[in-house]
């Protein structure tokens, strides 16, 4: 896919102007910060899609293979995933059809609880995982698009604004300092 040609001025710029020019003031500010970190989204989840591409999986699907890889024994309860991914678990249980259908993980009943599952990670999924985790850590990750200094300030912003709305209480396990 070829890449857009870049406009020739900020759609974010001109939209604050015309938040001033219409009177608000108040909002400017802020509608330019959510609009710009929602376009930021857009462009990131872009290139790890195209880097995902070639291993058949969505964001989605590789979050819950990683997550499962991350594990001691590459099994976590359903409700741990959806937990630990913050998604509903209706969303979870679609991906995880997905994943079982593609033999990437099985779906076992919980050892100690009759009315739960456990997500299994096969060998499939794990060879998977690993080669998709190597193409975002080459493709995305290692470079994305940003200075060092300027990636650190933008995480730390932005898990202050997750905690602020709820996101988390305890910043642990922390790298670095919020």
């Amino acid at each position: 896919m070829a890449r857009p040609r870049p406009l020739p001025i900020d759609p974010l710029a001109e939209a604050k102007r015309q938040w001033l020019a219409h009177g608000w003031t108040d909002a400017a500010d802020g509608m330019t910060a959510v609009i710009s970190v929602m376009r930021a989204q857009q462009l990131l989840l872009a290139r790890v899609d195209a880097a995902l591409k070639p291993f058949a999986l969505s964001f989605a699907r590789y979050e819950v293979l990683r997550l499962l890889a991350f594990s001691r024994s590459g099994s976590l309860p359903l409700s741990s995933v959806v937990a630990r991914l913050q998604v509903h678990a209706t969303t979870v249980t679609s991906t995880a059809e997905r994943l079982v259908r593609d033999a990437l993980i099985a779906r076992e009943p919980h050892p100690h609880d009759g009315r739960a599952a456990m997500l299994v990670l096969t060998g499939t999924g794990r060879d998977l995982v690993e080669r998709a985790t190597a193409a975002l850590n080459s493709q995305v990750f290692s470079a994305p698009g940003m200075s060092a200094n300027d990636t650190a300030d933008l995480v730390g912003i932005v898990a202050r604004l997750r905690r602020d709305a709820g996101d988390f209480t305890e910043p642990r396990p922390q790298p670095d300092p919020l």
